[in-house]
């Protein structure tokens, strides 16, 4: 049977512009009739790949995105003093693999058209095989063992691709991350705010020499992130080890890492007020239908914590449930971040 991993996390934020939309105020849902703050899927998962939590603990083995992976190749033979059009002959043959390229004609004619999650192992596959054609070797590309369906990329494992020119090589993905929401109701404000000139003289006007506004918001998210650890093991080629290692990585990137959109002005840098790891066999589900109603009152936090609590014991009364557990809840001091990556990796 499926062993399911299930991270359920509450996180406080203060006035934050963690994920901005096209018009740059922050991202909202509308949740059980209510307006609440929202956080893109996408944006936390960038946010976690791009962490230390990953960065330290999966060494040598992170993918990258990226529409410039022709283009490194390019500048490597160059530097390894090929002539610039065999170089980019070479760069473009084999970055096709993995997507479509721009235009001969356009002004960066190795670019992939789209982006593409490319693992380590496939990157290094890439080099040694464009070096190979720059040295002229004769070499059929389209038959050169670059793509994998599985390997050592941990976040590729974990988050999935989809080549569209290579359908076959694409990777389901492990872990699936909902869009993260207030548990409450949560208006977008607006900050007005002005920039003085430091060189403004006493005898010049007393106005501002910049006047803006910006869109902000706080509040407490909740988020559900669900993890298939046999496919995240298969995806990885049944590298055991390198599957726990990854779902420490992720447990922790989750609870401790935030969003980076608009840092330098909020300074809105938080960690989970609360985790709940579950671990078994049962058929998934969110926890999301304990904030329907919008948690109201002064102690939000307290509240929502005893809702989402509440409703997965009326779930396992309803449905049988046979999962292990394992809490951090801060403010009550029971449980720790320790006690999460436990369960997850055992």
């Amino acid at each position: 049977m499926t062993t399911f991993f299930q991270l359920h996390v509450l996180t406080a934020y203060p006035p934050a512009n963690l994920n901005r939309d096209d018009t740059g105020r922050p991202k909202t849902a509308r949740v059980g009739n209510v307006d609440r703050l929202r956080v893109s899927s996408q944006a936390l998962k960038r946010a976690w790949r791009s962490s230390d939590a990953f960065a330290e603990a999966l060494a040598g083995h992170l993918g990258q995105r990226t529409q410039r992976l022709g283009e490194t190749i390019e500048g490597h033979l160059i530097d390894r003093g090929a002539d610039p059009a065999t170089a980019r002959t070479a760069a473009r043959a084999v970055a096709e693999r993995f997507g479509k390229l721009k235009s001969e004609g356009d002004k960066k004619p190795t670019h992939i058209e789209q982006l593409a999650f490319i693992s380590a192992d496939e990157r290094k596959a890439a080099f040694a095989l464009a070096e190979r054609l720059a040295a002229g070797e004769t070499v059929d590309v389209d038959k050169a063992p670059l793509l994998r369906r599985a390997d050592g990329a941990v976040d590729v494992a974990m988050f999935g691709r989809m080549l569209a020119d290579s359908p076959e090589f694409n990777r389901e993905a492990a872990v699936q991350v909902a869009h993260a929401f207030t548990t409450h109701r949560a208006p977008v404000e607006d900050d007005y705010y002005t920039a003085v000139d430091d060189l403004k003289g006493p005898q010049e006007d007393a106005g501002a020499g910049f006047v803006g506004e910006a869109g902000f918001g706080s509040g407490l998210f909740y988020l559900y992130v669900c993890i298939d650890r046999d496919l995240l093991v298969r995806n990885l080629a049944g590298d055991e080890d390198l599957a726990r290692a990854g779902l420490s990585a992720v447990v922790r990137a989750v609870t401790t890492v935030a969003p980076r959109g608009k840092q330098a002005s909020f300074a809105s840098r938080a960690r989970a007020s609360f985790g709940l790891l579950e671990r078994g066999s049962e058929m998934p589900r969110t926890l999301a239908a304990a904030f329907l109603k919008p948690v109201g009152g002064e102690d939000v936090l307290e509240t929502s914590i005893a809702r989402l609590l509440s409703l997965r014991e009326s779930f396992a009364r309803a449905y049988g449930d046979e999962a292990e557990t394992a809490i951090m809840n801060v403010p009550a001091g029971e449980g720790s971040l320790a006690d999460l990556i436990a369960l997850a990796v055992r």
